[in-house]
C-alpha cells in the first residue's frame, strides 16, 4: 500500500503581516486593523477575502494511513507556532513520501502552505523533487504537476478542473451518508483564535479531515481502485478507530453519522 496522507489546515489572518505591508496606527487593535483591512478588500475588489499569503497557518490535521494502520491528528501542540506545524507536515513527507489528499489543496491549502514556508524559512527538499536531483522518476509522477496523483484534490479531479463545478467538501460528504462539518465552519476560525480556543480549532480541523478520507475512500471505489468489500472494511476501520479517540468532537462526529 503506498502511503496515504489526507491533510487539512486551519488559518487566520495574519495581522502582523498585514501592519507590516500596510500603513496603520500602532494604537489600533488587532481587531480594528483586521476591519480597516476587510473594509478597503471590500471597497476595491468587492469580496473579504484575505490574499493567500496573508492567512497565517494555526492548525495542519491529518489522516495518514498505511500497511501499519490508520492515523487521525492534529500536528504538533496546542502552543506551536506556524514554523513548527509546517515543519512537522513536510518531516512526514520526507520520511515517508505519501500520496498527498486534499479538498481544495491546489486552490488554497497548498498555496498557502507554499508562501507560509517562504515566510517561515522552511525547507522541503523532497516536497519540491520534480527528477532533476533525485529520484528521475519523479519526473513524471511528483507533488509540483497538477494532472500528477502524488497530490490528488478531490475537489479539482471531481469537478474536471472546473471551477465553476465544485461543490463544497460538507454539502457532498452528507449526500454520501458522512457526518459533514460539525460544530463550526471556517468562518469562524478567527473568533475562536480570538477567544483563545485553539482546542476547538484543532477538533474542527480534524473532523474535516477525517470526512475528505472518507470521501477520499469513495473515491477509490468509484474510480475501481479498491472493491466493494474493501471499502466497506476502510469505513469500519475509521468508525472504530474514532471511537476509540478522546473528544467530544468524536462523540458529535459518530452520533451524526450513525443519524
Amino acid at each position: 500500500m503506498i502511503p496515504v496522507l489526507v491533510f487539512d489546515i486551519e488559518t487566520i489572518p495574519d495581522v502582523a503581516a498585514i501592519k507590516k505591508i500596510g500603513m496603520y496606527d500602532e494604537c489600533l487593535s488587532d481587531q480594528q486593523i483586521l476591519d480597516l483591512f476587510i473594509s478597503k478588500r471590500i471597497e476595491l475588489y468587492g469580496n473579504d477575502f484575505v490574499p493567500l499569503h496573508l492567512h497565517k497557518i494555526v492548525a495542519i490535521s491529518c489522516v495518514f494511513r498505511n500497511n501499519q494502520g490508520l492515523y487521525v491528528k492534529t500536528l504538533g501542540k496546542h502552543s506551536d507556532d506556524e514554523h513548527t506545524l509546517l515543519e512537522c507536515f513536510f518531516s512526514i513527507i520526507n520520511r515517508y513520501f505519501p500520496r498527498l489528499v486534499s479538498w481544495n489543496g491546489t486552490g488554497f491549502d497548498l498555496p498557502v502552505i507554499h508562501y507560509r514556508s517562504m515566510v517561515n524559512c522552511i525547507s522541503a527538499p523532497k516536497y519540491w523533487d520534480t527528477g532533476s536531483y533525485g529520484d528521475r522518476d519523479l519526473k513524471f509522477n511528483n507533488y509540483i504537476n497538477r494532472y500528477h496523483n502524488m497530490h490528488l484534490d478531490l475537489m479539482d479531479v471531481l469537478s474536471k478542473y472546473n471551477g465553476r463545478a465544485s461543490v463544497s467538501m460538507d454539502e457532498l460528504a452528507k449526500l454520501c451518508n458522512f457526518p459533514g462539518k460539525i460544530g463550526m465552519n471556517g468562518s469562524k476560525v478567527w473568533d475562536y483564535w480570538s477567544d483563545s480556543k485553539i482546542s476547538e480549532i484543532r477538533s474542527y480541523c480534524e473532523t474535516d479531515v477525517v470526512n475528505t478520507w472518507l470521501l477520499y475512500c469513495r473515491f477509490c471505489l468509484f474510480r475501481g481502485d479498491i472493491s466493494k468489500e474493501s471499502y466497506d472494511d476502510e469505513i469500519n476501520i475509521v468508525k472504530h478507530k474514532i471511537s476509540s479517540l478522546d473528544g467530544e468532537h468524536w462523540k458529535s462526529f459518530l452520533k451524526s453519522w450513525n443519524n
